[in-house]
């Protein structure tokens, strides 16, 4: 099966600096995929050039199918009811799905006859969403849908999420930096950091094929790939990939999500991309 968004050898440059470099990942159709990275990884650098709002400088992203987006902002027009929204929506897409988009907000307890301004962060949120899958899109990319909303309403916000892409055959591909958001709700993580791919892969997958070790320092992590590592006084810990390694004084376990990626973040690997040479790369 195609998949649902492939990159090869991504490069996108903001003038003199590149904002994403060298990215090759690719994601299975139906999959719910947490793109995660500090301010500045290039998260929406990616989410831009797969929807089309970004030309790459190098490499190619595919997107197998009609792809929908939400910005941050949610952008809507507050002096529009939803009513005034939806028919905006419509005018404007040609896959349009008036039914669905009404039966959604109907369900959500959203009146159509309320103005934008008049409704809350998480209200606002479920329109924005409502609006990008009434399109019928084949992958759903959301530029960190929670932000500013309080914990409820990014309950409330996901789950509406997690139901769509159960109920059809629909990728969703979403940012966030709360960790804790996605542990429940993805099975795919993408981590980006200094504009560079540190990692990418089915979430189970990637947490079996790595361990936390905590051992004596002089320890030999030998048989396994060091990812991270900090020492405190005499112990040092470690985020693995393979192993279990050959020397017996690690205690080794399986690391959580939060773990992972922070270890990915601290990696050594994830040094910022450098500004472009007067010959261009």
């Amino acid at each position: 099966m195609r998949p649902a968004l492939e990159a090869t050898g991504l490069g996108v440059r903001h003038r003199r600096t590149w904002a994403l470099r060298d990215c090759s990942l690719s994601v299975p159709a139906g999959r719910v995929a947490a793109l995660v990275g500090p301010n500045g990884a290039g998260k929406t650098t990616l989410m831009h050039a797969a929807v089309g709002l970004l030309r790459p400088a190098l490499g190619s992203v595919r997107v197998a199918g009609a792809a929908a987006f939400v910005a941050q902002d949610k952008p809507l027009y507050e002096s529009f009811t939803v009513a005034e929204m939806l028919a905006f929506g419509r005018r404007m897409n040609t896959r349009w799905d008036d039914a669905a988009a009404a039966g959604r907000l109907a369900g959500l307890g959203i009146p159509l006859r309320r103005r934008v301004s008049g409704l809350s962060g998480g209200q606002q949120a479920q329109v924005a969403v409502t609006l990008a899958l009434a399109g019928r899109p084949d992958l759903l990319v959301l530029d960190e849908p929670l932000a500013n909303l309080d914990p409820l309403a990014r309950h409330d916000v996901m789950r509406s999420i997690l139901g769509e892409a159960a109920g059809r055959e629909l990728t969703v591909l979403l940012s966030s930096h709360v960790v804790s958001d996605l542990a429940d709700t993805c099975d795919w993580l993408i981590v980006l950091n200094g504009g560079r791919l540190q990692v990418s892969g089915d979430i189970e997958e990637l947490l079996d094929d790595h361990l936390v070790l905590t051992g004596p320092g002089e320890a030999s992590a030998a048989g396994t790939r060091v990812v991270a590592a900090s020492r405190t006084g005499r112990q040092a810990g470690l985020l693995v990939r393979g192993g279990p390694p050959l020397d017996p004084r690690w205690r080794a376990r399986r690391p959580g999500l939060d773990e992972l990626v922070m270890g990915y973040l601290r990696s050594p690997d994830s040094a910022a991309l450098p500004h472009l040479t007067r010959a261009g790369a």
